[in-house]
């Protein structure tokens, strides 16, 4: 088993940043991509950000291309995402991800609650 442990939710202000980290630990050799998902009020969870540990590409949603940025250490098994030009809209639980292949999401941390005020 893989676990994933999420840090950095907060209460920030629109127009603000706030950067979220994620730490892999166990099985962590068979993961090969990681991701960020969110799960706005009463709505369902939507991806929003990956990243491959093989060639280091990396995926975004559209809503949040230029002002997000994914980055990870594949050696430590970490994955940040580094959020700027926050929206209220952005507004969510926000979930580290992690699977054996491109956009196969197998482990979930607990989540971590972002709140971006008006």
């Amino acid at each position: 088993q893989v676990q994933l442990v999420e840090s950095g939710g907060a209460l920030v202000q629109a127009g603000g940043s706030l950067r979220l980290s994620c730490a892999a630990s166990g099985r962590t050799f068979v993961i090969y991509t990681m991701g960020w998902f969110r799960q706005p009020p009463g709505k369902e969870r939507e991806f929003v950000a990956g990243i491959n540990w093989s060639g280091g590409n990396t995926y975004y949603k559209d809503s949040v291309k230029g002002r997000f940025t994914i980055s990870g250490d594949d050696a430590k098994n970490t994955v940040s995402l580094q959020m700027d030009s926050l929206k209220p809209e952005d507004t969510a639980v926000y979930y580290c991800a992690a699977g054996p292949r491109g956009f196969k999401y197998d482990y979930w941390g607990q989540g971590t609650q972002v709140t971006v005020s008006s």
